[in-house]
């Protein structure tokens, strides 16, 4: 996505087994919104986001592991655009900025073996300069990096995930999704990807395969002394010229998405937070009120498509937190 930079800040090891990635917009900001659906979120400045309130666009949008803990690493980006002059002027002098970070976290705590080895400001820090020297146009690192480091779907590895298409109007969209969910991603009889299967993609495993993955998962549940908590988080961006209420509206049905790849969602422990950004490059056809519809349709596909990626780029991981297997290891590649 054309102005749009990501950077990861990743812990692992030493009782780590976590994160921080930071969504970093163009200087001047992009419009926001959210759409909160999990019955347990942990999240940070949503209520900024509301179309009812003044603030139009922010900087950074900031996804972690650590749960509430984690957050404390959107006090780092905070800094770093302060220190550069960007966020809501509120006095005379350039530098007198409040830069609006909004942030969720998912739930990875003890993981890594430490429950006290979490995200913090420095985190934060470290992602958003790892944003700011990412390449235009550079692709995203995926799997077990940043926020979906300590990821887990299930009893199986999570990750971070990305899709993206340009629509015949010219318009880009995007998604970045950290899959961390307690629900499945998998059809229990067959061991297929539900995200794959709304896809069309309709190729099962063996029977062979997947009875000897159920084995291997249920191995590892019986070493995991950590709950298979919670939550999608998701970043849907487009070049698109939209209103903070047309974002929010982006941001709503790109939950169909997640509902779509995982079941069952949006339970009272997940906190499932969906973010929208539009950089504004691209107008929308002024005489088609309907033309936003093509925008959102392509925001619920991209989401379901980067939890497929999310949990295919992921690696196992075995550790003094607990096991988790990679569907890629128990499934295979293809």
């Amino acid at each position: 996505m054309a102005g749009l930079r990501v950077g990861h800040a990743t812990r692992v090891g030493d009782g780590w087994l976590t994160g921080t990635t930071v969504v970093l917009a163009p200087e001047g900001g992009a419009v926001a919104a959210v759409d909160v659906r999990g019955g347990g979120p942990g999240t940070k400045e949503t209520d900024a986001l509301d179309p009812r309130n003044v603030v139009r666009g922010v900087e950074a949008i900031v996804l972690t592991g650590g749960s509430a803990f984690g957050l404390d690493s959107a006090t780092g980006v905070m800094a770093w655009l302060e220190e550069r002059g960007r966020g809501v002027r509120v006095g005379p002098d350039p530098l007198h900025v409040v830069p609006v970070v909004p942030a969720a976290c998912v739930f990875d705590l003890g993981r890594g073996g430490d429950f006290r080895a979490r995200p913090d400001a420095g985190t934060g820090r470290e992602a958003v300069e790892a944003a700011a020297a990412d390449p235009v146009g550079a692709p995203v690192p995926e799997g077990c990096v940043g926020a979906g480091t300590g990821a887990a779907v299930g009893m199986m590895k999570g990750g971070v995930g990305t899709a993206s298409t340009v629509l015949d109007s010219g318009v880009t969209v995007a998604a970045l999704v950290v899959a961390n969910a307690a629900g499945s991603v998998v059809e229990p009889g067959t061991g297929a990807l539900y995200g794959e299967l709304v896809q069309g993609l309709l190729a099962r495993p063996s029977e062979e395969v997947h009875a000897a993955a159920r084995a291997g998962l249920a191995e590892a549940a019986e070493r995991n002394t950590v709950p298979p908590l919670n939550t999608t988080l998701a970043v849907v961006a487009t070049d698109a010229d939209l209103s903070k209420a047309q974002a929010q509206k982006l941001a709503g049905t790109a939950h169909d998405g997640i509902a779509r790849a995982v079941r069952p969602v949006h339970l009272l422990h997940d906190g499932d937070t969906v973010f929208a950004l539009a950089t504004g490059a691209r107008p929308l056809p002024a005489d088609d009120p309907l033309a936003l519809n093509e925008v959102l349709a392509a925001g619920a596909d991209l989401v379901t498509r980067a939890i497929v990626r999310a949990v295919r780029a992921a690696g196992s991981v075995e550790g003094p937190g607990g096991v988790w297997r990679s569907y890629s290891e128990l499934y295979g590649q293809a």
